[in-house]
């Protein structure tokens, strides 16, 4: 068939479609599932697999440059929230830039995503079966590598609920260890460094080590520490008053991730002031604790999740090639089913 016939019948099966049986997502989600889905994303330990390299190029000024990426990410965050309002749709910013710019960049942009969350998951998979033979050398890695891809797939595909308040479990679990974390550092910084007057303030401002390239260098790195928060966007058409709960649920995950990662490098940097180096000693003890592979990529269900709303999204703007069922029932029905076969 033509390609001119095939989007004429395309275009006329579509409009001939009842609204009732179009397929669609159900709005099961509320903010709060947003933001422990945006936190899940992003990770409560996020600041930590970066630390010594942003302490190294800000010259220990680790917190302030998490400040100011903070600032920065909520302007990109309340530009997807705007977008959202306007499109809410879970095609994201390819929705975004196809309506707004041209199709062909929406095009473009599109398929970059879903190149990305096609090889987030798999990055993810590789990388926590990597930390997790580092704990149990015993098990080979690729028996790691098949129980995680297979737990992470059963988890997608008992939907998004399931998805949900696995986040939440996870997110509790990350949330405990912060918690001990600061706990233990807060009780070393009170009984046995006693900072007093300005010393509080040396993890913010040292002006022995101030300098603002370096300050602009480190914060240029710090802003990883937010990457995944767009991802909330891919949910507006599961999300309850999406107009809404995207703006907010964006907004609130950025601002609670860099609230608490400021909290946790600032009480690293008073535990360990950026003017003091570490020491052989203390690199080795690193790399036996397993060095940056502790920061286990948990959110690879819900990274794995992002790629089936992408490909609905396409079939909303017909970026996609269909199956030919799709042209007797309309583009969306080809996506939908990537949605049902992926979660």
């Amino acid at each position: 068939m033509p390609a001119s016939d095939e989007s004429a019948v395309l275009s006329s099966t579509s409009s001939a479609l009842p609204a009732s049986t179009a397929p669609g997502l159900r709005r099961s989600l509320k903010l709060w599932h947003l933001i422990l889905y945006g936190i899940m994303i992003i990770q409560p330990t996020a600041p930590m697999s970066i630390y010594g390299v942003v302490s190294n190029a800000a010259r220990g000024h680790v917190t302030t440059t998490i400040l100011i990426g903070m600032v920065a990410m909520l302007f990109t965050a309340v530009s997807y929230g705007r977008m959202a309002r306007v499109y809410p749709s879970a095609g994201s910013a390819f929705t975004y830039v196809a309506h707004e710019l041209h199709p062909m960049g929406g095009y473009i942009v599109g398929w970059s995503m879903l190149m990305d969350y096609m090889l987030n998951p798999i990055i993810c998979v590789v990388w926590c079966s990597v930390a997790a033979q580092g704990v149990f050398p015993s098990i080979p890695y690729a028996a790691w590598v098949l129980a995680f891809t297979v737990v992470f797939t059963a988890l997608n595909l008992r939907g998004v609920q399931t998805s949900a308040r696995v986040n939440a479990f996870l997110a509790l679990g990350m949330s405990i260890v912060v918690v001990i974390f600061l706990a233990f550092a807060f009780h070393y910084i009170a009984v046995v460094l006693r900072p007093v007057g300005g010393a509080w303030l040396m993890p913010l401002y040292d002006p022995q080590l101030f300098s603002s390239r370096a300050l602009l260098h480190g914060t240029s790195i710090a802003v990883l520490t937010y990457i995944g928060f767009d991802g909330i966007s891919t949910m507006s058409e599961e999300v309850e008053n999406p107009r809404r709960n995207i703006m907010l649920g964006t907004v609130l995950t950025c601002l609670s991730i860099g609230i608490l990662s400021a909290i946790e490098v600032y009480a690293a940097q008073m535990v360990w002031p950026g003017r003091s180096p570490f020491s052989p000693v203390h690199r080795r003890h690193r790399l036996r604790s397993g060095g940056p592979a502790r920061r286990w990529p948990f959110p690879v269900p819900s990274a794995q999740r992002h790629a089936p709303r992408c490909e609905y999204g396409f079939g909303d703007r017909r970026a996609v090639r269909c199956c030919p069922r799709a042209l007797r029932n309309g583009p969306r029905e080809c996506a939908a089913a990537q949605i049902l076969r992926h979660g």
